[in-house]
């Protein structure tokens, strides 16, 4: 895996609303492995913080989610 889909995996895992199945079926990646190359490429600090984030988080796992679209729209979007 290259650095450049390193980083893209990383930033998506940072994201709220990216799912681990996404991440899994743009590159292979299951959960465990996301977990592992975080922990691989942060900071022990880093690592932690997004743990804690992430934990039981319902917007990062398909099945929990409520919702089926996981963009945000702000009230004020278009209102020219």
């Amino acid at each position: 895996m290259n650095q450049s889909d390193i980083s893209r995996i990383i930033e998506m895992a940072w994201e709220d609303r990216t799912p681990f199945d996404a991440i899994e079926i743009q590159f292979g990646l299951n959960e465990q492995a996301v977990k592992e190359l975080m922990r691989a490429n942060l900071k022990s600090t880093s690592y932690q913080s997004w743990r804690k984030r992430v934990h039981g988080r319902a917007t990062k796992h398909l099945a929990k989610r409520s919702f089926k679209i996981g963009r945000h729209k702000s009230y004020d979007q278009n209102k020219n």
